[in-house]
């Protein structure tokens, strides 16, 4: 497997980084997934934008865009042809220096990191079937924007859910679900679909933005707000939305049933829809 590491190409197993990357020492990086469906990347200018916020919000100098859209393009157009469904992954870090807690003073260039991988396409009937959840206090840090490599505390979630026999967690924060591990939360009450605003304490997902553009299309209404946890008891629909999860029912969250235990309607409506979107829509 090929990697993008400093401006080269290289075999995985001959690709190294220097032991005083800062991106290992101090978690100083942040990072980006891009779906690829059939060779070709899913919102990349999206994602790009994201990327090139997280670096401002951790004040790194962004890497060069046009670049990084080249690098995509040569693992779409190569490793995508070999893997229909893939993700490319971008890390950049502030670099290697001698370790400080103080930025390398002078700068050093970044630490650039891309690699492709295949992943599994969620089957229709595993769609359908949805997911189990629990819920677990949120005791990340509130920079929850960024997409930082520090992810101790989402890592620590997921395994708890885990051991409690679930797939995924849902961050609760004063009262309120906010998001899972690793994608955001909606939940259908009384009808309406309702998905926490963006805040510093979420991250602005990229398939969230294309899932309520797809609600706007069918006319739901949406409501912008977090659900109090204990509204998740009487929740009729729960779902995630990621670069991975696509468009994901919670059919089980906290052991109990959320509505009929299958995908419901309106999750369904935007799964199809979302499906559709991404070229697939034979598979919906």
């Amino acid at each position: 497997m090929r990697v993008y590491l400093n401006g080269r190409y290289q075999e995985r197993d001959q690709a190294g980084l220097d032991v005083d990357d800062r991106s290992f020492l101090f978690g100083d990086g942040v990072y980006e997934v891009i779906r690829l469906y059939d060779g070709r990347p899913f919102e990349l200018d999206r994602h790009l934008d994201r990327l090139e916020q997280s670096e401002r919000g951790v004040w790194m100098e962004p890497v060069d865009r046009g670049t990084l859209a080249e690098v995509v393009a040569e693992f779409a157009a190569h490793e995508g042809r070999t893997w229909p469904d893939a993700i490319v992954y971008i890390q950049v870090s502030r670099g290697a220096a001698p370790r400080s807690h103080s930025f390398p003073d002078p700068p050093v260039p970044p630490t650039v990191l891309v690699w492709a991988r295949p992943v599994k396409p969620v089957a229709p009937e595993q769609a359908r079937a949805g997911i189990a959840a629990v819920t677990v206090a949120d005791d990340r840090w509130a920079r929850c924007w960024i997409k930082t490599v520090n992810l101790l505390p989402n890592v620590l979630a997921k395994e708890a859910a885990r051991r409690r026999g679930a797939d995924d967690a849902v961050f609760v924060r004063d009262g309120m679900a906010i998001e899972a591990t690793s994608a955001n939360l909606f939940v259908v009450r009384g009808g309406r679909l309702y998905t926490a605003p963006v805040t510093n304490y979420i991250l602005p997902g990229v398939t969230r933005a294309v899932v309520l553009e797809l609600a706007d299309e069918l006319g739901l209404e949406v409501r912008l707000e977090p659900t109090p946890v204990e509204a998740l008891e009487a929740a009729e629909e729960v779902f995630l939305t990621g670069t991975t999860t696509e468009v994901m029912p919670v059919t089980r969250l906290d052991g109990r049933t959320v509505g009929t235990g299958r995908m419901g309607p309106v999750t369904e409506a935007l799964w199809r829809a979302f499906r559709r979107r991404v070229g697939r829509p034979g598979d919906a």
